[in-house]
């Protein structure tokens, strides 16, 4: 009798689904921040910032991140609000989607010089692959104002005070394209299994893909994944591995623990950088310094405990700096990533993106036109190319 009591508490064990995981804080969608707007060294006073975000993975609460990493003096951020929009390309918010964002339970805070602040989580459904309004206001001067300067959408403001609550889009009558302030939105979440960050420049940015369509390769990247992982642009139009840039950002080592290392649900990374290091003047030609600083990267990576998957570096033939000593220095650091144990995994987006017929250009099915960035079509490969089992 015992042994059979003993048998049916195991098979019904058996048959008991596993315990929930616990939810947690996964990143959605993230901006590097790149510099600071000229001309801002009193801030936004008065200013009311609409900042239109497409997330990767959905939820039904969230958090958002702001930055004044580029600040030289405290900024207060006065009231803050996330929305979902009523359509694309809109400043107008989903009737009943309005929430007012709290930090430790105020409705204010103040971020000190090149500090990030991280609200509390609130109550919102927000579905896979679709747009927010993160709207931030500014009573006080306070500036430089830190923005991410390529975006490829609009986002809109107001100079005429608080309108952060309104639904209306009455009151946003300018347009910008950049993302000023915001530099994250989380969800939480027991079923996504973490986030994977795109580090990289302007590929990654973006650059020349279609206007307010989101068809940068990490977004097509989050199409395949979405409902497991989310997706972050770690981007900076002009990025180097090895020199910062005015509008560039810092180098990529300088900006890892930021952009990177510290993203919520974090597990896995994406280093496609190294263009702009031979590219751009000053010319770096040799490249045992761009294979040491990828090593860095993919070693403080796995101190963290991330999967590291490195990106060879695709074609520019045809670009204005091209010339085949600096061809030379692109094909060394490929063939170091291609088979470095440094890396966890490859995705080789130059053999993806080249031109068989003449490899050391893009295919021109691919080629956005300027033959060092690739369109819609070459993002959609790239991202294609992303071994899902490697995040």
């Amino acid at each position: 009798m015992t042994r059979f009591l003993l048998a049916v508490a195991l098979l019904v064990a058996a048959a008991s689904p596993a315990q929930a995981a616990p939810p947690r804080w996964v990143g959605t969608w993230a901006t590097a921040p790149s510099s600071a707007v000229p001309g801002t060294e009193n801030g936004y006073p008065n200013f009311s910032v609409r900042n239109i975000v497409h997330v990767s993975a959905g939820g039904k609460e969230i958090r958002v991140r702001l930055s004044n990493a580029y600040g030289r003096t405290p900024i207060l951020f006065g009231q803050v609000t996330v929305a979902r929009a009523a359509g694309p390309d809109t400043p107008l918010a989903l009737p009943g989607t309005m929430r007012t964002l709290t930090f430790g339970g105020a409705q204010s805070i103040i971020a000190p010089p090149g500090a990030d602040v991280v609200s509390d989580g609130v109550a919102l459904t927000v579905p896979a692959d679709s747009d927010l309004l993160v709207s931030v206001y500014t009573p006080e001067p306070g500036g430089p104002v830190t923005h991410h300067q390529l975006t490829m959408q609009n986002s809109y403001f107001t100079r005429d005070g608080n309108h952060t609550a309104d639904e209306s889009a009455a009151a946003y009558r300018e347009r910008t394209t950049n993302w000023h302030y915001v530099s994250g939105v989380d969800v939480r979440s027991s079923s996504l299994r973490g986030s994977v960050v795109a580090l990289g420049d302007s590929i990654t940015d973006g650059a020349n893909s279609t206007w307010g369509a989101n068809l940068r390769w990490p977004d097509q990247l989050a199409d395949r994944v979405n409902t497991r992982l989310g997706v972050l642009n770690a981007g900076i139009s002009g990025n180097r591995l090895l020199l910062d840039g005015d509008w560039a950002g810092p180098n990529a080592l300088a900006r890892l623990n930021r952009d990177v290392l510290t993203q919520s649900g974090v597990r896995s990374v994406i280093v496609f950088e190294g263009i702009n290091d031979i590219q751009q003047t000053p010319h770096q030609t040799d490249p045992a310094k761009i294979i040491a600083a990828l090593k860095q990267i993919a070693s403080r990576s796995h101190d963290r405990g991330l999967r590291v998957i490195g990106a060879t570096i695709t074609p520019f033939k045809g670009w204005n700096s091209y010339t085949e000593e600096l061809e030379a220095v692109r094909q060394a650091v490929n063939a170091f990533i291609r088979t470095s144990p440094d890396f966890d995994a490859v995705v080789d987006f130059d053999e993806v993106i080249r031109d068989p017929a003449d490899p050391q250009r893009i295919r021109p099915d691919y080629d956005q036109g300027d033959h060092l960035h690739p369109g819609d079509k070459g993002f959609e490969a790239m991202a294609k190319a992303v071994r899902v089992a490697t995040l």
